[in-house]
C-alpha cells in the first residue's frame, strides 16, 4: 500500500469511476445558483450537470468560490493524522486562488506534523486538463512511484498538457471578460466561434476563430495533428458542458484521423462550466509543449 495520497480539487472534472478507481481524494469546490451554495462533487450528488446547464440556459448565473485555507487544510490533515504524506494538483493559479490556498495550508501544517512529507503541484491546468495530470500521476502511483517522482514527473510534463476548447455561447466568455460585448454581438451575428486554450502561465488565450460550430470542433481535431507527441498511443480526455454528441464527434475525429485508441469523455463541471456556459467542448492531449 502506498505511503501517499494524491489531493485534488473538483475542478478537475475526472468521472466519479476513476476517482474511486485510482484511489484519489477530490475536494469539492463550491458554487452558488438562485442565492444557495452547492458543492461541485466528482457524483454530481448535489446538482446534476444537465440540472446545471439548463438552469443557464433560463438565465440563472452562477458564481464560483476558491477553496479557502480551512478547507484545505482540513483535506490535507485528514490525511496526515492517518500517516501517509500528501501530493496535491491543484487547479491553475492563472484562473483561481484554490492552489495558493492548499500552498498556505501546506505550510501551516507543515509545522504540525514534521515528520510528514507535504508537496504542492501548481498544475497550471484545468478541467480534464487538470484531471489528465491527475490521472496520470496516480498511474505512476500504482506502479509503485515514490511521491518524489510523482511529484517530479508533474512538475516536469505538466506544460506538455494541452488544452483546446471551444464554446458555442460567447455570452458567458464576454461576463467573464474573456471577448468584448462587441466581439459578442458580432461574433453572435456572424457564427463566429473562438478556439481557445490554456497557455503556460495558466492563463485562456484565444488563439483563432472557426466560421460555424463545425469549424470550431474540427479545430480542435487539428490541434491534434500539430502538436500531440504519439497520438496513437496516448491516453486523451474530452469534456463537455452538455453537448456530448459534439464531443463524441471530436472523438471519433481524432480515432478515424490518428487512430488514438483510448479517450475519457466526461461533462466539464459547474464551477468550470460557470465561465463557459452550455455547449463548450475541451479537447486534452499530451504535446511537445502547449
Amino acid at each position: 500500500m502506498s505511503d501517499y495520497i494524491i489531493i485534488t480539487d473538483s475542478s478537475c472534472d475526472l468521472p466519479d469511476s476513476i476517482v474511486r478507481e485510482l484511489e484519489l481524494e477530490v475536494l469539492p469546490l463550491s458554487f452558488i445558483m438562485d442565492g444557495k451554495t452547492y458543492r461541485n462533487y466528482p457524483d454530481n450528488r448535489d446538482m446534476s450537470p444537465k440540472d446545471f446547464y439548463n438552469k443557464e440556459r433560463e438565465g440563472v448565473m452562477a458564481t464560483t468560490n476558491a477553496v479557502n485555507v480551512a478547507d484545505a487544510a482540513e483535506a490535507m490533515e485528514s490525511v496526515l493524522k492517518q500517516g501517509k504524506d500528501v501530493l496535491v494538483l491543484g487547479f491553475s493559479s492563472g484562473l483561481s486562488a484554490t492552489c495558493s490556498s492548499f500552498q498556505i495550508a501546506g505550510q501551516e501544517l507543515a509545522e504540525q506534523y514534521p515528520d510528514r512529507k507535504i508537496f504542492v503541484v501548481d498544475t497550471l491546468c484545468a478541467s480534464l486538463g487538470q484531471g489528465m495530470l491527475v490521472y496520470q500521476a496516480a498511474k505512476l502511483r500504482q506502479q509503485g512511484k515514490t511521491m518524489e517522482e510523482v511529484r517530479d514527473w508533474t512538475e516536469a510534463n505538466k506544460l506538455r498538457q494541452c488544452h483546446y476548447f471551444t464554446v458555442d455561447d460567447l455570452f458567458f466568455l464576454k461576463k467573464g471578460g474573456r471577448v468584448s460585448a462587441a466581439t459578442a454581438v458580432v461574433g453572435t451575428m456572424l457564427q463566429i466561434k473562438p478556439v481557445l486554450h490554456v497557455d503556460d502561465e495558466g492563463h485562456l488565450i484565444n488563439v483563432a476563430k472557426a466560421r460555424g460550430r463545425k469549424a470550431s470542433l474540427t479545430a480542435l481535431v487539428d490541434k491534434v495533428g500539430e502538436l500531440a507527441d504519439d497520438p496513437a498511443s496516448q491516453t486523451m480526455f474530452i469534456s463537455n458542458s452538455d453537448c456530448a454528441e459534439d464531443a463524441q464527434f471530436v472523438a471519433d475525429e481524432i480515432k478515424k484521423r490518428y487512430g488514438t485508441r483510448e479517450i475519457i469523455l466526461n461533462s466539464i463541471g459547474p464551477v468550470i462550466g460557470a465561465h463557459t456556459g452550455p455547449g463548450c467542448v475541451a479537447l486534452f492531449f499530451m504535446g511537445k509543449h502547449r
